[in-house]
């Protein structure tokens, strides 16, 4: 039998379509909002979509949720993926409909996309590249490639080491984030077809 994964359910939209997808890889996949669940699986994905305050909100509705997530993650080192809001989570706050604090785990803020030139669009929308970082110890998880993104507030990393890949849209925005145990991706794996399988399939068998 293989590592177990936690999907975070906690209101955040996506859920579905990420739990389709890590099932096609092959993941022994359960959707979850129960913290005990979460502090004996093996691997953590927390999903997210929509605005950065509703699911920092929805999080910590769930009753010892973020303890657990700490435990799990932060203190017990079990691998984990954030997908989209769920990487903008990992931030220490969003500016998103005022300030709301985020896990604290990658420091950094996320902030609107605010191009110079006027003709670049927002929310960016639909395929770009991934361009890995040289130094990105996420590396055995993010390949280059190309992904589908959705979004219109992007993770500003405090610390460029933990950006693990970029993309441009007008200018460059993260793509992904890496730190110890803790990755996160701004694009959505679950609909950047063989990409975004091959990507949640280094997930599962990334060792860090």
């Amino acid at each position: 039998m293989g590592e177990s994964v936690a999907l975070i359910d906690y209101g955040a939209g996506n859920l579905h379509s990420v739990h389709n997808a890590l099932k096609a890889v092959g993941a022994d996949v359960t959707v979850t909002a129960d913290p005990d669940a979460v502090r004996t699986s093996d691997r953590i994905v927390l999903p997210g979509v929509g605005s950065f305050k509703a699911c920092a909100n929805g999080l910590r509705a769930v009753d010892g949720m973020t303890e657990a997530l700490t435990e799990r993650v932060e203190q017990g080192g079990a691998p984990f993926l954030g997908i989209c809001v769920g990487m903008q989570l990992l931030g220490d706050r969003g500016l998103e409909h005022g300030e709301t604090p985020g896990l604290g785990w990658i420091p950094g803020e996320v902030r609107l996309i605010e191009p110079s030139d006027p003709a670049i669009k927002i929310p960016h929308m639909g395929w770009n590249d991934v361009a890995l970082m040289p130094h990105a110890r996420g590396s055995a998880v993010i390949e280059q490639g190309e992904a589908y993104f959705l979004h219109s507030y992007h993770f500003a990393v405090s610390d460029p080491y933990h950006i693990a890949a970029m993309t441009d849209h007008g200018e460059g925005l993260v793509a992904a984030v890496a730190r110890a145990n803790i990755m996160g991706v701004q694009f959505h794996p679950e609909k950047s077809q063989a990409y975004g399988l091959a990507t949640l399939t280094r997930f599962l068998e990334w060792k860090p």
